[in-house]
């Protein structure tokens, strides 16, 4: 008898089961940031972040360039001044 019931109900490919969990909406999502007048905008925002990022990490090497430049010449001094005693 559990053999009838398994014979009459229907099967459904994987396979099938798998693309119909795809397309169950025909909105996209991000399909707003598709439209190319906001990705034109979007890409300027984004270049922009990332020139005043870029900037920024370059004022912090300058500035930590500095710093080791000051260090080396005290060390450089202080070398000087032990060489000159000997």
């Amino acid at each position: 008898m559990i053999t009838a019931i398994f014979r009459r109900a229907p099967t459904v490919p994987l396979t099938r089961l798998a693309l119909s969990r795809g397309y169950t909406s025909s909105v996209k999502e991000g399909s707003v940031a598709q439209s190319k007048g906001f990705s034109k905008k979007e890409k300027a925002h984004e270049d922009e972040y990332a020139r005043r990022h870029e900037a920024e990490l370059l004022r912090k090497l300058k500035a930590e360039i500095e710093a080791k430049k000051d260090e080396l010449a005290k060390l450089q001094e202080k070398h000087d001044e032990v060489n000159s005693k000997h």
